[in-house]
């Protein structure tokens, strides 16, 4: 059995009903640990509780991370 734990994670409503995660994970198990970086869109349910939608999860490395910040960058320019 895998078990998630969120080490931090930050988050952005937008529009009426949604938001979208970036989030700092570890899955455990018993035989290892694993951290990964997920990123989340999904919307509040009626209820208030999150729903998601679409996810992805990248490693945990700060090559990967600086190739995000520098491509968010550039597009945005």
């Amino acid at each position: 059995m895998v078990e998630f734990e969120t080490v931090k994670a930050n988050e952005k409503k937008f529009g009426t009903n949604n938001f979208i995660e970036i989030a700092r994970k570890k899955a455990k198990t018993d035989e290892a640990e694993n951290e990964f970086i997920s990123i989340s869109r999904g919307f509040f349910a009626k209820d208030e509780s999150k729903r998601y939608t679409k996810s992805i999860a990248l490693p945990v490395d700060q090559e990967m991370t600086d190739f995000i910040k520098a491509s968010i960058d550039d597009i945005m320019s």
